[in-house]
């Protein structure tokens, strides 16, 4: 946005994030930040164009830490969002996500699919908060009219993630560059479709600058196997890491990948960045971020 001329103004808790990963950013004068909570009162000065909300953990080991904060930020953080976007005559896009799906009976997954989620399991703080702000978000639209937009997300990785963010991506880079054994969970034989963050963001984008309400699935055709990932993840690093397999955690999905074909016939918008490629920029990125770790 920042690149387009657009002033961008970012509040976060910072509760599973750090300023680090924005300090190029604090010297512009159209960027600020803001440390808020969103389920509290949200207040931004001037015009606002468009509200992106993007608040929530993502990771299962962060919403499983904290499972209230993630409920809350989905629901009543939702409706803070959405408030501040209707007194600033905004268009509201909601980051939602893969998980609406659950366990997937459907494969790939459209956007009609309506999802096998458990209501009371140990991800549902995660499921049932983003199913909910899809709810709110679309009663807003109906009921006041507010122009909104629903992007499915399906797992991002790239540079700037935690190395101990907990998902697969960042457990299987930061092992191998360790020389750790690299942790799979299950047989390994669950698969996941990865898209590197900056075909996300441009799908975001996209759907912020169209008209489009969503929800439309944002992410890769590429699906590929836990265990064959965490091979990829050895191979790039030259690591000499051994798998070592794990207990699967509950309710994790078997398969996901999008069907993008709205994402494409909408807004022309299909994925670019190789797996190979981003795996290699977002090594990078682990190299350095552990040897400030190793140095701190």
């Amino acid at each position: 946005m920042l690149a387009r001329g657009i002033s961008v103004v970012c509040l976060d808790n910072l509760l599973t994030g750090s300023t680090r990963t924005i300090a190029h950013l604090l010297p512009r004068n159209d960027f600020t930040f803001l440390k808020r909570d969103l389920t509290g009162p949200v207040q931004v000065q001037g015009p606002v164009g468009h509200v992106f909300h993007l608040a929530s953990a993502a990771s299962p080991a962060d919403y499983l830490r904290w499972p209230i904060q993630t409920l809350e930020v989905g629901s009543q953080g939702t409706r803070n969002a959405l408030e501040l976007a209707q007194r600033k005559g905004a268009r509201f896009v909601l980051a939602s996500t893969s998980e609406v799906y659950g366990d997937p009976l459907e494969h790939p997954q459209r956007e009609s699919y309506w999802g096998n989620v458990n209501p009371v399991g140990p991800r549902s703080v995660y499921d049932e908060a983003k199913r909910y702000a899809e709810a709110l978000t679309s009663a807003f639209r109906h009921a006041r009219g507010l122009d909104t937009g629903i992007v499915r997300i399906f797992n991002t990785y790239g540079p700037r993630m935690r190395p101990d963010d907990g998902r697969a991506i960042p457990t299987f880079l930061r092992q191998a560059l360790r020389n750790e054994p690299v942790t799979v969970t299950g047989d390994g034989s669950q698969t996941r479709s990865i898209c590197h963050v900056d075909d996300t963001v441009r799908g975001i984008v996209g759907l912020a600058l169209s008209a489009h309400a969503g929800p439309m699935n944002i992410g890769s055709p590429y699906e590929i196997s836990m265990l064959d990932l965490a091979r990829l993840a050895i191979r790039l690093t030259g690591s000499r890491s051994a798998i070592r397999f794990v207990e699967r955690p509950v309710d994790d999905p078997r398969v996901r990948r999008p069907d993008t074909t709205l994402a494409r016939e909408a807004l022309g918008w299909a994925p670019a960045v190789s797996v190979e490629g981003g795996l290699r920029s977002t090594i990078a990125w682990f190299v350095r971020e552990l040897a400030l770790t190793r140095s701190a």
